[in-house]
């Protein structure tokens, strides 16, 4: 397992375990990797969410990539899946991203992007970690003319915007439609591209302050578009998160509609209109058993690869697959995008319902969810903690107790200091005894904080 990088980039507490010399090091880095490889003046693009430590790493970054000999371009506060888009579009030979997602205001996270938009691959991420643990030889500094620039680029989130515009092939008057911005990367690009294509848009949580990034607000905290959904007698809710590269949805009745129905909705919409390219949606192994059965049901194949949009485009990539995504809602339109987008799939969702003339309630009817439970457990070490004997020893005896009735899966969090237990079965309480035993060996284990 990498050091600083995990499956979404490189995660910690600001000037904690990420610090602004961190982030100088790491533009370094790039600013003199990329010169070298295209042996010229690299051009690298950075975007931030809201957080206030957003300025330090933003500015840190900058410094090192333009002390190589690289240019860099400043979006300012802007969305994850925006840093790729402009990456791929105007031609940048890396994209930066400064944000930790759905953590909270004082974590922070540096996710890269290659020269096709795409997450930055294992062999980039581990040359980094060499050069920050000091393994491989200092970068020179570049002198004189060599010495980079640093270039205002707002305009590359207004192309961005520009570019949702388009992809909305339908009118959206006549919806009633809220907005959860939590207080992040999509509070100042959200409601322009719902109000450009004509839907009566409300906003919660558009009023970042620098500390106030996805608390109580967002798709980590669904309830309060759920109530508000309700009490403005809306048609429909979307909720974002910290960088807007994840979104979960709210019916007009205000039940909450995760990842799998979203997938299960477009899945089923695609392949209607025989667009589902393979006849296949790539997921992870956290979708819920239901969403399985309902893709049976209407045949369709499916394929399983491990937590991480990065890993669901990889395979996507590989094996020229349309859609994809997770349960937290990162879904992946790869026409569109090399990245879950969460203002886009808001968008793909609003044109199957206005297409089929349908409510959101009535799209994802034909998925009936296995009762689930998770539990996020705060460790010391994750990986002792996950491989530690009597751990297994009791997740192999709860599988065996469960056999085809259920599941149970525990995993370490790629970006948090968590292991996650993950239990599903044909009752609530069934999953709720199955993992609070995990946990209980956990906790007489040692391994809890």
């Amino acid at each position: 397992m990498s050091k600083y990088f995990g499956t979404d980039g490189f995660r910690g507490e600001a000037n904690g375990g990420l610090t602004a010399e961190h982030a100088f090091k790491v533009g370094r880095f790039l600013g003199w990797y990329y010169s070298e490889k295209k042996q010229e003046r690299a051009r690298i693009v950075i975007g931030k969410d809201t957080r206030r430590s957003g300025y330090m790493f933003e500015y840190a970054l900058a410094g090192g990539i333009v002390s190589s000999g690289a240019d860099a371009y400043l979006l300012h506060v802007t969305t994850t899946p925006s840093v790729a888009y402009c990456v791929r579009t105007e031609r940048f030979d890396c994209g930066v991203m400064i944000s930790a997602s759905h953590n909270p205001f004082y974590d922070n996270g540096i996710k890269l992007f290659n020269e096709e938009g795409e997450k930055a691959d294992d062999a980039l991420t581990d040359a980094i970690e060499a050069y920050l643990d000091g393994v491989t030889p200092e970068i020179p500094y570049a002198k004189r003319e060599k010495i980079g620039r640093t270039v205002d680029f707002v305009a590359g989130r207004n192309r961005y915007i520009g570019y949702l515009i388009s992809l909305g092939i339908y009118s959206f008057k006549g919806w009633k439609v809220g907005l959860d911005c939590a207080n992040g990367s999509s509070w100042n690009i959200a409601k322009s591209v719902f109000d450009a294509l004509g839907a009566t848009t409300y906003v919660l949580n558009a009023d970042p302050d620098g500390v106030n990034i996805n608390e109580n607000a967002g798709s980590t905290h669904i309830e309060g578009l759920q109530k508000f959904v309700v009490e403005n007698g809306l048609d429909i809710g979307f909720a974002y998160d910290g960088d807007a590269d994840r979104c979960l949805c709210v019916d007009e009745k205000g039940r909450l509609v995760d990842g799998d129905k979203i997938m299960y909705l477009y899945a089923r919409y695609m392949k209607e209109r025989g667009k589902l390219v393979k006849n296949t949606l790539v997921t992870t192994v956290m979708s819920n058993f239901g969403l399985f059965k309902a893709l049976d049901e209407l045949g369709i194949a499916y394929e399983r690869t491990a937590v991480g949009d990065r890993f669901v485009y990889e395979k996507m990539s590989q094996e020229g697959y349309i859609l994809g995504g997770e349960q937290s809602g990162h879904i992946i339109f790869s026409k569109y995008a090399t990245t879950g987008d969460g203002i886009l799939t808001s968008l793909k969702v609003m044109q199957a319902l206005i297409d089929k003339k349908t409510t959101l309630s009535k799209a994802v009817a034909g998925m009936k969810e296995y009762p689930q439970v998770l539990k996020n457990v705060r460790v010391k070490d994750k990986t002792a903690a996950r491989t530690d004997g009597a751990v297994q020893e009791t997740v192999e005896r709860i599988a065996q107790r469960l056999g085809n009735t259920g599941r149970i899966l525990v995993r370490e969090s790629g970006t948090e200091p968590l292991v996650r237990v993950m239990v599903e079965a044909e009752k609530i309480e069934i999953c709720e005894s199955a993992a609070a035993e995990v946990v209980d060996v956990l906790e007489r284990n040692g391994h809890t904080v």
